[in-house]
C-alpha cells in the first residue's frame, strides 16, 4: 500500500464516518453529545455500544487529571509540535489487547522504540484544539499499519501530554477496534512492524520492570511480545492499568537498564 492509496482510502472512510453523533470533547475529556468539526463535519466519538471490559477505562479517562498521567506537560507558553497517537484496545484469542508499533531503527527521534500508532497533526487534521488530533491518530494509524479506520470506534481522550526529547505535545486519543482489519508495517522506513499486546500480558508482574537511563531516569516499562517497551508509551500504559484497577502488584526493583543513546 502507498501513501497515496492510503491516504485516498482514508478520505473515502472518513467521508463515510463523519456524520455518526458521539461524545462532544471539550478541552481534554469527553462530555455532551457530539464533536463538531472545525472542517464542517463532525468527528464521531462516543462510549455506546462498548465492550464491558472497557467501563474501568471510560471511568478513568473521565477523572484523570494530566498531572496523574506524567510529570511532563506541555509548556505554558504555547511551544511544542501538536501530535497525537491512537490507543486502540482491540479483542483477541486472549481476550483484550492493544494495538502497538515497533520504529524504524534508522528513524531520527525514538528510533527502535515500541509505541502507539501516531505522529504530528497535518494541516489537514484541522484545530489542533478539537477535532485535529482526533482525525491525525486515525491517519497515522491507518498510514503506519494500513488499519481500516471505519473498524475504530473513538471513545475519548486523555490530557495532553508532553515527549521533551522531541518536543511533541501529544493528544492520546482513545479507540475500540471493533472491526479487526490485517494490519503490518506499510512503510519500512517508519515502521519495523506491528504487534498486538494482550492486556494480560501487561498486567502479568513477570513482565513489569523499571527502565533504567544512565542520565539516571527510572521508569516503568515492559517486556512484552519480544520488545522493550519503555518511555512515553510504557508511561501511558502504566497509568491506564493503575487507573482503570487493572494493576497487579509488581517488583519495582527489577530493572532493565538502557543504552545511553536511547
Amino acid at each position: 500500500m502507498t501513501r497515496a492509496d492510503t491516504h485516498a482510502a482514508r478520505t473515502a472512510r472518513t467521508a463515510r464516518a463523519a456524520h455518526v453523533p458521539g461524545d462532544h470533547i471539550q478541552g481534554d475529556h469527553v462530555h455532551g453529545e457530539h464533536v463538531h468539526g472545525d472542517q464542517g463535519t463532525d468527528v464521531p466519538v462516543t462510549t455506546e455500544g462498548l465492550p464491558d471490559w472497557l467501563d474501568p477505562v471510560v471511568r478513568a479517562m473521565r477523572t484523570v487529571a494530566p498531572e496523574q498521567l506524567s510529570r511532563f506537560l506541555p509548556p505554558e507558553n504555547g511551544l511544542g509540535r501538536q501530535s497525537a497517537v491512537l490507543i486502540l484496545f482491540g479483542e483477541g484469542e486472549r481476550g483484550p489487547e492493544l494495538l502497538l508499533m515497533e520504529r524504524a531503527s534508522t528513524l531520527r527521534s525514538h528510533a527502535g522504540q515500541a509505541s502507539f500508532p501516531g505522529g504530528a497533526l497535518d494541516p489537514e487534521d484541522g484545530d489542533p484544539a478539537t477535532t485535529g488530533p482526533l482525525r491525525a491518530a486515525l491517519r497515522e494509524a491507518e498510514e503506519e499499519t494500513g488499519l481500516d479506520p471505519s473498524g475504530v470506534q473513538l471513545f475519548g481522550v486523555l490530557p495532553k501530554l508532553y515527549i521533551p526529547v522531541s518536543e511533541f505535545v501529544v493528544t492520546p486519543v482513545l479507540g475500540w477496534w471493533h472491526t479487526p482489519t490485517p494490519v503490518g508495517a506499510v512503510d519500512l522506513a517508519e515502521t519495523a512492524r506491528v504487534f498486538a499486546v494482550p492486556v494480560a500480558d501487561l498486567t502479568d508482574p513477570a513482565n513489569r520492570v523499571m527502565a533504567t537511563h544512565p542520565s539516571g531516569i527510572n521508569s516503568p516499562a515492559f517486556t512484552v511480545a519480544s520488545a522493550l517497551v519503555w518511555g512515553f508509551t510504557a508511561g501511558v500504559i502504566d497509568r491506564i492499568l493503575h487507573f482503570s484497577g487493572w494493576e497487579r502488584p509488581w517488583d519495582r526493583s527489577k530493572e532493565v537498564p538502557l543504552d545511553r543513546r536511547s
